[in-house]
């Protein structure tokens, strides 16, 4: 079943580049990643699919509701945590619980003190006392307390310690194994491929990757590190033994060489019987290099371990 889905989605803020023609499908139980380095155009396509921007071009539904018509009654379905978290410093998750139910016309205290719980959340705190931390996961307990068949999060990990990073994603999974969807925005590589089923590049506005975790692993490059014997460090310097072509971008270390392998380990590991190196370690599939190779600029556009402390809700 289709849960989400847009068609040429385009909008732009004036000169300013927004998003252009961005097609996405997700289905039910996806968790989806939707990756992108800050300015990428991650929080436009959320504000489209939320009714908070008109596309001017292009479709965008969910449930089979169309987004800009249909807003009110999508998000009834649907639970949000925004980039840049912003609550009343009076408010605390008793009250919100409270006042969000009565919105929504439902009672949220026994999903919402369960999540707090595990959250480690203290229902009587008010805002102005709390972390940003803590902000950011009275958001998170108030987005997914009504059991949402969908759940939209712009860089949700922000601000969350290690502890509470892993407490979430166990939450994403559990809505996953229910049949429920996520869609879960992020400039951060290691989590989207820990998480996440599919994932979605997006990059100056347009989608440059829609694949899955497992199809990008497999053609992913390798990251290989061979320690030389005195003999064989002999003969590559003698240029009697030749790197294979499935070895690049070679890096010499004193006796040992760091190499991105892109064939198979296993015609590695029948080449190297016969060197009779000292020592080779083959890593994972290196999905950083991966991406980054989409966008062949200077510098790095993502981070690949834990997420910018600082909030990205400003984003075009």
């Amino acid at each position: 079943m289709e849960v989400l889905r847009t068609a040429f989605l385009t909008h732009h803020y004036g000169r300013r580049r927004g998003i252009s023609d961005v097609n996405l499908v997700l289905r039910q139980g996806e968790i989806f990643g939707f990756l992108g380095p800050n300015g990428a155009g991650k929080t436009t396509t959320i504000r489209v699919l939320l009714g908070f921007l008109r596309a001017q071009h292009g479709s965008a539904s969910i449930l089979g509701k169309d987004c800009w018509l249909e807003s009110a009654a999508i998000k009834h379905d649907v639970g949000y945590v925004a980039g840049d978290v912003r609550l009343y410093p009076w408010l605390t998750t008793r009250r919100a619980l409270n006042i969000i139910g009565k919105i929504r016309g439902l009672n949220l205290f026994p999903e919402g003190t369960r999540l707090a719980e595990r959250f480690r959340l203290e229902l009587d705190l008010p805002v102005r006392k709390m972390s940003r931390g803590n902000r950011q996961k009275v958001a998170l307990v108030l987005a997914l307390a009504h059991r949402p068949r969908l759940v939209i999060l712009d860089e949700p990990t922000s601000g969350l310690d290690p502890l509470m990073q892993e407490t979430l994603c166990q939450c994403l999974r559990e809505m996953s194994d229910e049949g429920r969807t996520v869609f879960f925005s992020s400039h951060t590589l290691s989590e989207v491929e820990s998480l996440c089923h599919r994932v979605a590049m997006v990059r100056d506005g347009q989608i440059v990757l829609d694949e899955s975790i497992t199809s990008l692993k497999e053609r992913a490059p390798r990251s290989v590190r061979i320690t030389l014997g005195s003999e064989q460090e002999s003969m590559v310097r003698n240029g009697m033994l030749l790197w294979p072509d499935y070895l690049r971008n070679g890096i010499r270390q004193g006796m040992n060489w760091q190499f991105e392998l892109t064939g198979s380990a296993a015609q590695l590991v029948d080449w190297a019987a016969a060197q009779k190196f000292q020592d080779i370690t083959i890593g994972p599939p290196g999905l950083d290099v991966l991406f980054h190779s989409m966008y062949q600029t200077v510098g790095s556009p993502f981070v690949t371990g834990e997420p910018n402390q600082e909030s990205h809700g400003t984003e075009g």
